[in-house]
């Protein structure tokens, strides 16, 4: 079974927490919601139907598992071996299908004929409204007005795919505006609507359901080192954190094991003493955001303040309460890169491996300049996602 259901040191409790943070602090009209998923998720995601229907897609039509790659001119680089998940080569292009997949059989479980979702980079919008047109219900999508102009062909194979998308035009028009206003549909169609939360973030049981969906990365990553190097266990695992359902996918299988380094990399923007940044952990303090207690940057008031990256799937103020806690408890390491160092890091890996990474997977590769790899070492990085969508960024900046 992929979404392997194992216990492990750093799950949730049965409150939803991951040491002091996670939990469901929402308002009393989101109960109906959220109570019918916490008591139902982890009864549906055991059953034999769902179980044979989940695998089936992951194999057939999201097309895992994903490649193993060893970067050989990558590693020549570095002097070290860097292996990347490639996340980019599942159909639409990014890791998110995988969760949205989980969540649309979930909800059609749960009886549920209407799908909203939030989106940044508009990978998440674009995987929700793929499976929408794949099981043929009602998909609207809600993103950032910033968002949608920066990330114009995926708005468009949204709006092929038949969804709706909704610009956001409050606060900064980014994800964290977007999240708002899909909770408040949400709130207002509780009988009919499934929220597919694109993170491991919100309230529970969001976190651990998205994590459990995602846990298919590390999964395969074990079974790929061990033909390939004769171990499962790398060095390091590296990936890039908004939310972080990418690295909370990377590394699920390795949480127990402590010989293996787990890093996340966050975006710094224009840098962690500048206001233009999106690296939480950095910048941020405990706090609630999306119905959830974690970090969050927010000024001396609570008030969320807001964050900024080139990126548009990273640019969020927070980071999901698994994240908080492995940080908190030094289990995993947290980095941060600038945009001018992830777009160095985007050119680098184009010219060396012939590979175009996404915006935001491009964070994890750029922390190989901040790390001492060793020659024996394996590492490998969660290329969460294909550089298409990021392509006018790209031809502005590089002056092609």
């Amino acid at each position: 079974m992929s979404i392997n259901l194992y216990k492990m040191q750093y799950t949730v409790d049965e409150r939803g927490y991951y040491g002091e943070f996670g939990g469901a602090w929402i308002p009393e009209m989101m109960y109906t919601n959220i109570n019918e998923l916490k008591h139902r998720y982890l009864e549906i995601m055991e059953e034999e139907s769902f179980r044979k229907e989940f695998d089936e897609l992951m194999k057939d039509y999201v097309g895992r598992p994903s490649p193993l790659y060893y970067a050989r001119r990558l590693s020549e680089k570095y002097g070290s071996h860097i292996y990347l998940k490639r996340e980019d080569l599942n159909h639409t292009g990014s890791h998110k299908l995988n969760n949205t997949i989980g969540q649309i059989l979930l909800a059609l479980k749960l009886g549920k004929t209407r799908i909203i979702a939030e989106t940044g980079a508009g990978q998440h919008g674009l995987a929700t409204a793929t499976v929408c047109a794949l099981k043929g219900l009602k998909c609207v999508v809600y993103m950032g007005a910033l968002d949608v102009k920066r990330q114009d062909p995926n708005v468009r194979k949204m709006k092929m795919l038949g969804a709706e998308v909704i610009p956001v035009h409050s606060g900064n028009k980014t994800l964290k505006d977007a999240t708002n206003e899909a909770m408040r549909d949400w709130i207002s169609h509780p009988e009919d609507t499934h929220y597919i939360i694109g993170s491991v973030v919100g309230p529970h049981p969001y976190p651990d359901m998205v994590a459990r969906f995602q846990s298919v990365i590390s999964a395969e990553m074990k079974k790929q080192l061990a033909e390939k190097t004769g171990s499962e266990l790398p060095k390091r695992v590296l990936a890039c954190v908004g939310g972080g359902s990418n690295a909370a996918g990377a590394f699920y299988h390795y949480l127990d094991h402590p010989e293996v380094e787990l890093i996340g990399v966050e975006a710094a923007g224009l840098g962690v003493d500048t206001k233009e940044t999106a690296a939480t952990l950095a910048v941020g303090s405990p706090g609630v955001l999306h119905a959830a207690r974690t970090i969050l940057m927010q000024n001396h008031d609570g008030q969320v303040t807001e964050p900024y990256s080139i990126s548009a799937g990273l640019d969020y103020p927070g980071i999901g309460p698994l994240h908080a806690h492995l940080f908190k408890t030094g289990r995993a390491r947290y980095l941060n890169a600038t945009d001018e160092e992830t777009l160095r890091a985007v050119l680098l890996l184009t010219q060396l491996e012939g590979i175009i990474p996404a915006l935001e997977s491009a964070h994890a590769l750029a922390a190989l300049e901040k790390i001492s790899l060793q020659p024996n070492e394996i590492s490998v990085i969660c290329l969460s996602g294909r550089g298409d969508k990021d392509m006018q960024t790209y031809l502005d900046y590089f002056g092609y």
